[in-house]
């Protein structure tokens, strides 16, 4: 089975700062984490190959990426981030493509989750900037929390050519236990043909203390909505060392998809992210 890490980041301080890295419990992302770090924990894990998800709000992080990418035998895409808002995003998106690693662009990515404005992704110019992004032939990566699901939901209805690719399972309060609205929400988003969901940033949501059965409620929900064939895993590294070593992350993958058949795991592990990006 060849697995694909759908989903993680790197930074370098001396670059760009982090400003999202605040407080004490974010304090030990408060580092350089780069691919050369990253690499022999995924080989170990069996992972070949990566998808290289953007941090920051920066049309600059989407060059260097694609550059990084470029030169790296182990990250197969990059999900960057453009202005959706620009009237000149098919321009840009062209662009992008043009650059060294530009064919390693395989989505694009906003985040949702820290606007202001509930109903931002159904903005009229937002929703244009999303037909571009379809039109590109790129997938669309949803970064909201769950009070955003529905949004989600609603702008997903309204363009069936692009595909959405919901990040962390849109994000439950799993620490808390709830799952209401959660569930209804998320299985109302995955009733689009159009979405995918990514098996990824449950250790983060459950914090400290967390255990495989305590993410199960929430890992079978999406399994159940989504199906695997739908669903594709992701490590969300380095934010999962907030709780766990990448080695664990994808071990709680397995764990959680233990019912699966080899065909299903297959999908999660792999072949899902293949198709969605064109890895």
């Amino acid at each position: 089975m060849r697995i694909i890490d759908a989903h993680h980041h790197v930074w370098d301080l001396a670059v760009r700062d982090q400003d999202w890295i605040t407080g004490p419990e974010l304090a030990p992302l408060r580092r350089d984490f780069g691919i050369s770090e990253l690499a022999p924990q995924a080989r170990a894990a069996g992972v070949a190959a990566t998808v290289l998800v953007q941090t920051v709000t920066v049309a600059d992080e989407t060059p260097e990426f694609l550059s990084l990418a470029g030169r790296s035998d182990l990250v197969a895409g990059v999900v960057g981030w453009t202005d959706l808002t620009d009237p000149a995003i098919a321009d840009t998106l062209a662009a992008l493509r043009e650059l060294p690693g530009g064919d390693n662009l395989v989505g694009i990515r906003h985040q949702v989750q820290g606007e202001q404005d509930p109903a931002w992704l159904l903005r009229p110019d937002v929703r244009r900037g999303l037909a571009a992004v379809a039109a590109a032939g790129l997938a669309y990566d949803l970064i909201v929390l769950d009070h955003q699901l529905p949004v989600a939901a609603a702008v997903a209805a309204q363009l069936p050519e692009l595909t959405f690719v919901l990040d962390h399972l849109g994000k439950p309060p799993i620490a808390g236990g709830a799952l209401q609205p959660w569930v209804s929400d998320v299985r109302a988003l995955a009733a689009r043909p159009n979405t995918v969901c990514k098996l990824s940033g449950m250790v983060a949501e459950a914090g400290q203390g967390w255990t495989v059965d305590g993410l199960r409620p929430y890992a079978g929900t999406v399994l159940e909505a989504f199906g695997p064939g739908r669903l594709m895993f992701g490590s969300d590294w380095p934010v999962c060392t907030l709780g766990a070593s990448y080695g664990e992350v994808v071990d709680t993958a397995h764990r959680l998809t233990d019912g699966l058949s080899e065909s299903e795991r297959a999908e999660v592990f792999g072949a899902t992210a293949a198709r969605v990006y064109g890895i």
